[in-house]
């Protein structure tokens, strides 16, 4: 169904919200032009009739739903893909269960290693980051912006940037060879709706 990712923003949920709050959230970056948009749920419990609600909401905009870090979630829901980190499991099994034309993003960190190794095992697309200061990953090893522009020389697959990404420095990812923004924080706004835009804005002005 999205065998072709577009590029633009790549919409995370916020942790510690309401079911409602998600939803609500996920309609107003969908509006706010968002192409792809993730679930993210790190408490550990499988929401399945948010995610079915998710599912049903994205698709209702033409947008492809990623769960985070869980095959057995996007399996049971008909998600359209998985993220998967380093402790996450194999990108052949994840193929495997959810099918070809599912989309397997890898977080790549800082290694273009790891995102060659990811493409040749039939990744969709490779994440790096974090790029700037992020609440949502404070932890997270920073990775450089040159790594961006050594991957766009190499790899053939979409890129994704993630990592305290902001209208006001995103453009500088782009530049350097980013295809999709991924974002959290900078999203969960009093107006998600409005932040979307000042994202998606960021792609027609780098659509060369």
């Amino acid at each position: 169904m999205f065998e072709m990712l577009q590029k633009g923003l790549y919409a995370i949920t916020p942790d510690g919200k309401t079911d409602n709050e998600i939803l609500e959230f996920t309609e107003a970056v969908l509006r706010g032009g968002a192409v792809l948009v993730q679930y993210r749920e790190k408490s550990g419990i499988d929401k399945i009739d948010l995610a079915n609600q998710l599912v049903t909401l994205c698709h209702s905009y033409n947008v492809p739903l990623i769960i985070n870090d869980n095959v057995k979630l996007a399996e049971t829901i008909g998600a359209d893909g998985v993220h998967l980190g380093k402790e996450d499991g194999f990108i052949s099994d994840a193929r495997k269960r959810l099918g070809n034309s599912a989309i397997i993003g890898v977080s790549c960190y800082n290694s273009l290693k790891r995102a060659i190794e990811a493409e040749k095992q039939g990744a969709n697309y490779v994440a790096f980051g974090r790029f700037f200061t992020s609440n949502s990953k404070p932890l997270a090893a920073p990775a450089e912006i040159g790594t961006l522009t050594a991957a766009k020389t190499i790899l053939t697959l979409p890129i994704v940037a993630i990592g305290g990404i902001l209208p006001e420095n995103g453009a500088s990812l782009l530049n350097a060879g980013a295809d999709i923004l991924a974002v959290i924080g900078g999203l969960a706004t009093k107006n998600s709706e409005l932040s979307a835009q000042n994202y998606s804005t960021l792609f027609s002005k780098n659509s060369h």
